[in-house]
């Protein structure tokens, strides 16, 4: 036996009960980027941290996604980030947002472009 062993153990606090049905509407809402209901205590405070976030702008919905850029397409990016201080995935929204918007013949010569200038 240590000295270690003998010091005092904080006593920790019991995790507070849920029910399933809570539990998966705060996943649901952690998903939707919304405040959770369990982490406030009161559903009053989340309710109101809900209301504050729904007076001011509503949160955007966002998912994570995962592909792969080259590494000039990755430098460029960081460059363009840096010169104009928007986030790199705001910019990557702003690219498909405006090549959505060309007629079907434009972005083909966009793509022609593109493949034109890439490294074969």
């Amino acid at each position: 036996m240590s000295l270690t062993d003998l010091k005092r153990n904080l006593v920790k606090k019991k995790p507070k009960k849920v029910s399933v049905e809570d539990f998966i509407e705060d996943a649901t809402n952690y998903a939707a980027g919304k405040p959770s209901k369990l982490q406030h205590g009161e559903k009053g405070d989340a309710e109101q941290v809900t209301r504050k976030l729904s007076k001011g702008k509503t949160p955007k919905q966002f998912r994570h996604a995962t592909f792969t850029l080259t590494e000039q397409s990755i430098s460029q990016l960081d460059d363009l980030s840096q010169q104009t201080g928007i986030a790199k995935s705001k910019l990557l929204r702003i690219f498909i947002a405006n090549f959505s918007q060309l007629t079907d013949d434009e972005q083909e010569q966009l793509l022609e472009l593109c493949e034109q200038q890439s490294p074969k």
